[in-house]
């Protein structure tokens, strides 16, 4: 094993790598809270349903949790099913190497994006990173296209399935409650079955296939009737707690309606956020974790839960720290939303987020949050959308993928010059 000497003794290769394993999926995590967090807040903030710094503060604090309790199954995806792992190198040490220049490369990447304030896939990130680490020490061999093809076709749909969710929830909501009379009443009317699927979801989602389940030993069919009659029984409640909290008995009083969903549904995001982009910061580091612990490259190590909640902690104090910067590009300079749009909004991104986490896709929240926007946007018509915006913010998805795996390529050059 590679060594090097100091005066107080004897430093391992594999431990300083280790060491920089860990800042590296730190910062990468810093990264995820700063970009992301727009994709749960940002519709919040632009339909002034909640102030920016209430929508850092609940974002840091739910994707933490997500990234804790919901986080496991796509990060398996992210760190064993990019690279075929025999065919890139069977030395422990370049592995290693390899994953830490694919979290500083893809880390770089998003960090230049939340600068330039917008919003980028940090999934595409880390995966083209991984992309390139891979060709460059094993080739095109070394790349498990199969699932490579799956994830960037999730990457598509994504988009298009929130933004379709989006918006013909919005057009539900237009034709069962905005064009009627009696707005408010059908609002209240209607609130049991908006406030009660957000329940069963969310319940759902932090009972079946997580760490949280599995500790209660909570089948899928348990988990099922729990998140069914939670959202039954709270959505009768949020029906009776509206209808004695809210005085405007107008259309103002259905955006109030829809205001309270809407910052459940922002939490709901976010909460979903932690769940699939933990995994872009901590898969890799779990592989390094995983050499250094048994000496040996392997697939199958499982992601201890102390990783998860460190990634969702550095993940949350990105929110706290720059999370602000794409928030506005996301929220205000798309489309116009009010409390209405914003609910359809966040329930299309989050339902199609949370439905990709369970089935371990690393699906792009940016993604679908970006066509959830549009989506509600073309409601009012083409001219509802600015197209310009969309168009850069597509210009960023396109280019991360190659500069990710570009850097990536000379940074393990750099590193195995370094190390090996």
């Amino acid at each position: 094993m590679s060594e090097f000497s100091f005066d107080g003794g004897v430093l391992y290769v594999t431990e300083i790598i280790l060491v920089l394993g860990m800042m590296a999926g730190i910062y990468m995590a810093w990264n995820i809270g700063a970009n992301d967090v727009a994709n749960g807040m940002a519709s919040a903030v632009g339909a002034k349903a909640i102030s920016l710094r209430q929508a850092v503060l609940i974002g840091g604090i739910l994707d933490f949790i997500g990234a804790t309790f919901i986080g496991s199954h796509v990060t398996t995806t992210i760190r064993e099913n990019i690279l075929v792992a025999q065919n890139v190198t069977h030395d422990p040490q370049v592995m290693m190497l390899g994953l830490l220049a694919a979290l500083l490369a893809a880390a770089f990447w998003v960090f230049f994006s939340t600068w330039s304030q917008f919003p980028v896939s940090t999934t595409h990130s880390i995966v083209g990173a991984l992309i390139g680490f891979g060709l460059v020490s094993g080739g095109f061999r070394a790349i498990q296209w199969a699932k490579i093809s799956t994830i960037v076709l999730s990457w598509i749909i994504s988009p298009f399935f929130a933004g379709l969710l989006a918006l013909l929830i919005f057009q539900f909501i237009k034709k069962a409650i905005l064009e009627r009379r009696n707005a408010f009443v059908r609002a209240l009317r209607w609130s049991p079955l908006f406030a009660g699927a957000t329940i069963f979801i969310v319940v759902l989602s932090f009972l079946m296939k997580t760490p949280l389940g599995t500790s209660l030993h909570v089948s899928g069919t348990a988990a099922l009737g729990i998140a069914l009659v939670s959202g039954l029984i709270l959505g009768l409640m949020a029906q009776e707690w509206l209808g004695r909290t809210i005085r405007r008995i107008d259309e103002e009083g259905v955006e109030e309606i829809f205001r309270r969903f809407q910052i459940f549904t922002s939490c709901y995001v976010a909460l979903a956020h932690g769940a699939n982009d933990v995994a872009n910061a901590v898969g890799p580091v779990a592989g390094i974790y995983a050499i250094y612990a048994m000496g040996t490259v392997t697939p199958t190590t499982p992601v201890p839960t102390w990783l998860l909640a460190g990634g969702g902690l550095f993940i949350a104090l990105g929110v706290f720290t720059w999370g602000y910067r794409v928030i506005e590009t996301l929220g205000c300079r798309i489309t116009t939303l009010t409390n209405t749009r914003g609910f359809a909004v966040d329930f299309g991104t989050a339902t199609s987020v949370l439905v990709a986490s369970k089935l371990g896709l690393p699906v792009s929240t940016t993604h679908a949050a970006v066509g959830a926007v549009i989506g509600v946007g073309l409601a009012g018509g083409l001219a509802g959308v600015d197209f310009k915006v969309v168009f850069k913010i597509i210009l960023y998805w396109v280019i991360t993928l190659p500069l990710a795996a570009l850097p990536t390529m000379a940074i393990f050059k750099i590193l195995m010059w370094v190390f090996h």
